[in-house]
Order: structure tokens, then sequence, then C-alpha cells
């Protein structure tokens, strides 16, 4: 059984900036997919980028220059630095993992981001 902790999510004024912890129970390298997702207010939730053991971080488009993605392989642990923070970027925040050779897709119970202008 594999569990996801997220951590780091609070209030933030806009322009400032946050750190998100993703902490798994086991070596992330098992994982293909390593994951952030987001879900703004009365939104679905949308990919915010992911990690590779091969590639390093990678954000959407949308997101570069303020977001970056890293790993602490050491530790089991995914991060999500959010500088130059906007309202827009309200939501919890949620990593969701996937073992290679599997399907399933684990989720950790996510943490609430919110900006105030």
């Amino acid at each position: 059984q594999v569990q996801l902790v997220e951590s780091g999510g609070g209030l933030v004024q806009a322009g400032k900036s946050l750190r998100l912890s993703c902490k798994a129970s086991t070596n992330i390298l098992r994982f293909n997919v390593l994951q952030w997702y987001r879900a703004r207010p009365g939104e679905q939730r949308d990919l915010v980028g992911g990690l590779s053991a091969y590639s390093g971080g990678n954000v959407v488009d949308s997101l570069k220059g303020r977001f970056t993605i890293s790993g602490d392989y050491a530790n089991n642990t995914m991060y999500l630095q959010m500088d130059f923070l906007k309202p827009e970027d309200t939501g919890v925040y949620y990593c969701k993992a996937i073992l290679r050779g599997r399907s399933y897709n684990y989720w950790g119970q996510g943490t609430q981001v919110t900006v105030s202008s």
C-alpha cells in the first residue's frame, strides 16, 4: 500500500512563495508517474507538473517561471516550489503516483493553498 502525504500549504499574500512537499511511503524511484495536481475552487483537478528520475522536474507551460518541481530521492519526497504566487493559484494541491508496471492511481489527501490579494 502506497501512501502520499502532502504538506506545506497555507495562507500567503500575493507575490510571496510557498514550498509544498509530497512524501511517499516508498522509494519514489518505484513510480513511473509522480505528479502534482491542483483543484482550484469550483474546478476539476488540473496537472501542475511532474518529476522524472531521468529528466527531473517539469511544469506545464502556463506555470513555468513561477513553479518548480524537484525531488529528494533519499527522503522519498517531491517538492513544488511556488514563487510569485497569485490569487488564482488558490486551491487544493495534490500529488499523484503510479507504480511502474501498474495502473492504479495513488493520491494524497491534498494541502490547501490560499493566496490573498
